[in-house]
């Protein structure tokens, strides 16, 4: 084994970067940093029919953004490169290796085509079997075991269209052991005869990752769950090129698992989803049914007993129409297993670390970022996605996580993604930023609102705000009450109840009197702060605060809520202050007026 540790990231660029994947950079970030090795990008981009424009740069833009430098990539280089997987096949490494695994008799050459390989599935579906090409059926394809010498050399120099197969043995156990697993056992006969080098001389995942694995002198593979049944192949090959010696270690990470039905479904939002999963189902390849309030009738009494979902769920092949057996069919796999990408659509949450803009409206996808999230606040929420050091602590700084992390304390269970945990986090790293960092995150929001206030002011309004946003997207809605004039028409429409009950209600030559008062003496208060604003009016409406105070919140910010409300005068400073309260006094003595007629 290598002594400095050496960890790799290896994405394919076949579209976004899903936050199962930055979880595993992440994981892999963690364990290079805590032991002082090297994390490295490799770009594995030889599926060319699977590779999409843009994901790479896609990639690398989601990591900077989340902070997860890389100490050598395909921009950065290193003693180790290219990290890119199609220019070191351009070196033919690939096929130097594969070839040596058929001269050791550890692989063959097989010839079969699409249409043969299409036709022994058949078969083999016709005897109830389901086809791998291994050591029951490979005599029976064509390939150099199968043919004569003569044959199948001369089948090589006529050009024939060919793949190179490993050679599964016959028998035994491939054995290894995974850090988070403990010793995983396969046996030879569930593997099959997997291809390594394509018929156009590109290798597969399997070839080429454990040959740059080697070649990169990577010491620890940290990978998704989903590679776990790859990896027998994989101890397979290192066994065949006589490299075991030098074979990595393997930590399989646990699955991220879509959020438990009650986390998102509630009496408030049962309508929206049924909604939502009756059009996904319509658009799904389950069924032919097009009738949409068909299939709202038999989803929403389903979802209506959301603490019972499970149960409702479960199939009955006597009473249950066929309709009914689709869309249980269909729920169930939307609310439980792997979080996909198309979960993002569906339950209302990003999945992604940034926006990706895809062919067209249904392969696009909101991101983190642009959902309002903060870096700090992704990693620490994935670092606790199968990952817990044991104690109480949740909020992590990215160096806390460097020192806590270690592979023996991540879970082989599912994690379950929670957004609103999510959401949690997000207003925790948001209530303590720096004003003039959250500025800099919202004055694209704010440009675009047309808002153009002083810095001055505007790191007063981010010292009241950052403690009452989730995302940084709600920085100009729940603020703009600061930047611009309010229409008291609409103010009053919103909040017509309180308006009525707790104003119009209670109004009287008294309270008129009281409020121009108030208006008078902050307009005479020689520093105009919030401290010196709340020693002047607290005493006075100590007895009428029910009174006075609802007045003027909707006078100064046309909310009921919201930030102190003397801290809401300094930030809108004298003039603006007493502008407001003059105006919605009138305003009310106008409606007032107009009930009386």
């Amino acid at each position: 084994m290598m002594n400095k540790m050496r960890v790799r990231f290896a994405p394919s660029p076949t579209g976004a970067l899903h936050i199962g994947g930055v979880r595993t950079a992440l994981y892999n970030y963690l364990l290079a940093k805590k032991h002082g090795g090297a994390f490295i990008l490799r770009i594995e981009d030889t599926d060319r029919k699977r590779f999409v424009p843009g994901a790479e740069k896609y990639i690398i833009d989601a990591l900077q953004w989340l902070g997860l430098e890389f100490d050598e990539s395909p921009e950065k280089g290193g003693d180790f490169g290219p990290y890119k997987q199609s220019e070191r096949h351009a070196n033919g490494i690939y096929a130097k290796y594969a070839e040596q695994l058929v001269q050791n008799g550890h692989a063959y050459y097989a010839f079969d085509t699409e249409a043969e390989l299409i036709q022994a599935r058949q078969n083999a579906e016709k005897q109830g079997l389901k086809f791998k090409y291994d050591a029951s059926s490979r005599m029976n394809m064509k390939n150099s075991l199968s043919l004569d010498e003569a044959e199948w050399k001369l089948l090589i120099e006529n050009g024939a269209p060919q793949v190179i197969r490993i050679l599964i043995p016959d028998e035994g156990t491939v054995s290894f052991k995974d850090l988070v697993r403990g010793v995983v056992s396969f046996d030879c006969a569930e593997l099959d005869d997997k291809v390594m080098l394509k018929n156009d001389g590109m290798p597969t995942y399997h070839m080429a990752n454990i040959v740059d694995d080697y070649l990169m002198k990577i010491s620890h593979v940290i990978r998704g769950e989903e590679w776990l049944p790859s990896t027998p192949v994989h101890v397979l090959l290192y066994q065949f090129l006589g490299w075991e010696q030098n074979m990595p270690e393997f930590a399989h990470l646990p699955l991220i698992l879509k959020p438990e039905p009650a986390a998102y479904l509630n009496k408030r939002t049962v309508a929206l989803f049924a909604e939502k999963f009756s059009d996904a189902f319509i658009d799904s390849d389950l069924s032919d049914a097009k009738d949409k309030d068909k299939v709202l009738k038999v989803i929403q009494p389903l979802l209506q007993d959301f603490k019972n979902l499970s149960n409702r769920l479960k199939i009955n092949e006597k009473k249950d129409s066929n309709l009914q057996k689709e869309i249980k069919t269909f729920l169930k796999n939307i609310i439980a297993g792997k979080l996909s990408k198309r979960d993002g659509d569906r339950l209302g949450m990003p999945v992604f670390p940034l926006d990706w803009v895809g062919e067209d409206e249904k392969n696009s996808f909101k991101g983190f970022r642009e959902w309002g999230f903060l870096p700090e606040a992704v990693l620490n929420i994935l670092a606790l996605l199968g990952w817990n050091d044991g104690t109480e602590q949740e909020i992590y700084s990215l160096s806390e996580l460097v020192q806590a992390f270690s592979v023996d304390k991540v879970s082989a269970s599912g994690a379950r993604f929670n957004f609103e945990k999510a959401k949690w986090f997000n207003k925790q790293y948001l209530s303590v930023i720096d004003n003039q960092k959250l500025i800099g995150l919202v004055t694209p929001d704010l440009l675009a609102n047309g808002v153009d206030v002083s810095q001055d002011k505007l790191i007063l309004v981010a010292s009241l705000l950052k403690m009452r946003i989730n995302y940084t997207s709600d920085f100009y809605q729940q603020g703009k009450y600061f930047f611009s004039d309010l229409n008291l028409d609409v103010v009053t429409s919103v909040h017509e109840k309180n308006f009525r009950k707790k104003i119009l209600n209670k109004w009287s030559d008294d309270k008129i009197t009281q409020i121009q008062r108030l208006i008078s003496l902050i307009n005479d208060v020689p520093v105009f702060s919030s401290s010196n604003l709340e020693d002047l009016i607290e005493p006075l409406i100590s007895d009428i605060k029910g009174d006075i105070l609802p007045f003027f919140r909707l006078a100064l910010s046309g909310e009921m809520g919201g930030p102190g409300i003397y801290d809401i005068m300094e930030v809108l400073n004298k003039d603006e202050t007493v502008g407001r309260l003059n105006e919605f006094l009138s305003f009310c003595i106008n409606e007032l007026a107009k009930l009386n007629l």
